[in-house]
């Protein structure tokens, strides 16, 4: 199933005056990567995913349109989908992409595993 265009169009709308935006098509939608890490994603099973702080997944599951995103029997923390009703407005998509961009802003910065001066990663 192919992903919602009109939606891909809206969000690079809220995303235009970033540089450090990179789209990638993957998991079967258009993912929005900031910085380096996917801030969301326009499904291909209809729907937005977007990243969130796990911490407040509970409380975020509770608003309206927005179920746990799942892969295959796993419900994957600090994601969720959230149905077309949730982001119909202009205001409310930009809530969801700026939601996304905390999430990512927010990510404890784990230590590299002993990179050596010169090594890089593949």
């Amino acid at each position: 199933m192919a992903y919602d265009e009109t939606t891909a169009e809206r969000i690079r709308k809220v995303l235009s005056k970033r540089a450090d935006v990179v789209e990638k098509k993957m998991m079967g939608g258009l993912c929005f990567l900031v910085t380096g890490g996917m801030c969301c994603s326009v499904s291909g099973k209809g729907g937005l995913l977007v990243r969130i702080d796990p911490e407040a997944q509970t409380t975020i599951l509770r608003e309206p349109h927005v179920r746990p995103m799942e892969m295959g029997a796993r419900t994957m923390k600090g994601f969720v989908r959230v149905a077309p009703a949730g982001y119909r407005t202009d205001a409310a998509l930009r809530t969801w992409v700026m939601r996304g961009i905390c999430a990512l802003a927010s990510r404890s910065v784990q230590a590299s595993p002993n990179l050596s001066k010169g090594s890089r990663r593949k």
